[in-house]
């Protein structure tokens, strides 16, 4: 979760909301990630979409069946559907997200009979700090 949460306040220094994310197989950090959807002009940015496509581009296939991937906030749909399509087997996120999470708020992806494949979800790793990083972001704009 250091490699995320790190890449977070690189995410929160360029002015993107401060999610970060890392793909992890075994013991080796594959791929990380900060968002990026405003520095890069692309509303597809999130940092676990970046962390997936570097990974699976770092480890040459598309399926990341034996990887992890370690995220500060709780998936949003677009992400979690990357995460069942990429076989990510286990996803640890920090920080839920009543408004925008898709994994135990909202449609709850993996829990729909037409997800073709449910990762093993372990939440609030890293939640403290990940929140934090999250309301100071939101509180310098308001």
């Amino acid at each position: 979760m250091r490699a995320a949460l790190d890449h977070a306040r690189a995410a929160a220094a360029l002015g993107e909301v401060p999610v970060g994310a890392a793909i992890v197989r075994g013991d080796r950090v594959v791929a990380a990630a900060g968002n990026a959807p405003r520095g890069l002009s692309d509303p597809t940015a999130h940092a676990e979409m970046l962390a997936i496509r570097a990974a699976a581009l770092a480890l040459g296939q598309d399926r990341l069946k034996d990887c992890d991937l370690w995220v500060t906030l709780e998936p949003c749909a677009m992400c979690a559907g990357a995460i069942a399509h990429a076989r990510i087997a286990r996803l640890y996120y920090g920080a839920p997200d009543p408004k925008g999470g898709a994994v135990e708020h909202g449609p709850r992806l993996f829990a729909q009979p037409t997800c073709h494949h449910r990762p093993e979800v372990y939440a609030g790793i890293g939640e403290a700090e990940a929140a934090d990083l999250l309301r100071i972001f939101f509180a310098a704009r308001r």
